[in-house]
């Protein structure tokens, strides 16, 4: 059976490995638009996704998760990346 201390250790592990597995699916993403100059999903979905991973962030450093902190400011890293890889708006329409 587990202590505490001992089962803490373990969900800290499962979580690390659940976010590195959600997190990877963004490096792929990012990977992927890298490879071709230009990211390949909608604006407002990056939008979306830096202004949830911003408050995740800051819910995370409240909480003082180290596991969820890591995560979300790597993914917003990739976010804000994203954003710079879409074509930039034409001013003719």
């Amino acid at each position: 059976m587990l202590t505490e201390a001992g089962s803490q250790a373990w969900w800290i592990g499962a979580g690390a490995l659940a976010q590195a597995l959600f997190g990877a699916r963004f490096l792929v993403q990012w990977l992927y638009s890298e490879a071709r100059g230009r990211s390949r999903i909608p604006r407002a979905f990056w939008y979306l996704s830096v202004l949830g991973g911003a408050i995740l962030l800051g819910y995370a450093i409240h909480r003082d998760e180290p596991v969820f902190i890591v995560g979300e400011a790597t993914t917003l890293l990739i976010f804000l990346r994203n954003l710079q890889l879409l074509p930039r708006r034409s001013s003719r329409r």
